[in-house]
């Protein structure tokens, strides 16, 4: 696979992760010139998004994952720190749980561990997503500008509806595992339910009491006024925010 990506700035190694469907501009476009400003920023493309083709194998979250590393390797970045947006937050803890040595802190954007941090319903619609729903929608639109083979939508549209039928939750033990302290962004009205962002910050070492404990080396944002799209559109507050984790 030719797997496209870019790199913008200068600085500390940060990896961008987009989101199902997305590419780099229609999950990172706002917010990657603040993140540029101070780090290297390196933006991938996925198997059939973007300017990445598809190839005859099943889009998991574990080949992406070893993609990533790929990619890694390829450009001599022994550690970076990733920033991962819905699918893309699973592939990178995915990438952290199986490379650590390759993850020195995560920004799990809209991440949830198992199917029941979702709103009851979701899975379903994402399971049964045909291409006739996405027609004329900015992810659509951007695929056909993008992709090398604009025919392949629907078969992309399959693979991410598969994807969603056998996605294999994480267990608690696998989120106390991670060894990389991690940022968990949700809006407040995203599609990952509040109470499991709070759950997941809990098996992180957040929800302490810090003037007493000290500050968990994990924490947690929920954005006001904000939906799953329009999350990564909060570019200058989600910007402050992961700038001050990372450094």
């Amino acid at each position: 696979m030719r797997m496209y990506y870019e790199v913008h700035g200068s600085g500390e190694p940060l990896v961008l992760l987009h989101g199902a469907f997305s590419a780099i501009g229609t999950s990172f476009g706002a917010l990657l010139p603040h993140l540029a400003e101070s780090r290297q920023v390196v933006a991938l493309e996925f198997q059939g998004h973007g300017r990445t083709a598809d190839i005859h194998r099943p889009l998991s979250s574990e080949l992406l994952a070893d993609d990533v590393a790929g990619v890694l390797e390829h450009l001599g970045i022994p550690k970076a720190d990733v920033f991962g947006y819905s699918l893309g937050a699973d592939v990178a803890f995915h990438l952290a749980l199986k490379r650590p040595e390759r993850v020195r802190k995560l920004v799990l954007a809209a991440f949830s561990y198992a199917a029941h941090g979702l709103h009851p319903g979701l899975s379903d619609g994402f399971e049964n997503l045909r291409p006739e729903h996405l027609a004329g929608s900015p992810f659509h639109e951007e695929y056909l500008r993008l992709a090398p083979r604009p025919g392949d939508f629907a078969e992309l549209v399959e693979k991410v509806s598969a994807f969603s039928r056998d996605v294999r939750d994480f267990t608690a033990d696998d989120v106390r595992s991670l060894a990389a302290p991690a940022l968990v962004v949700i809006g407040d009205s995203d599609i990952v339910r509040p109470e499991h962002a709070v759950e997941l910050f809990r098996l992180l070492g957040g929800g302490v009491v810090g003037d007493q404990a000290g500050l968990p080396a994990s924490r947690l944002a929920v954005l006001p006024g904000t939906t799953h799209v329009t999350l990564v559109h909060r570019a200058e507050w989600l910007a402050s925010m992961v700038a001050d984790f990372l450094d």
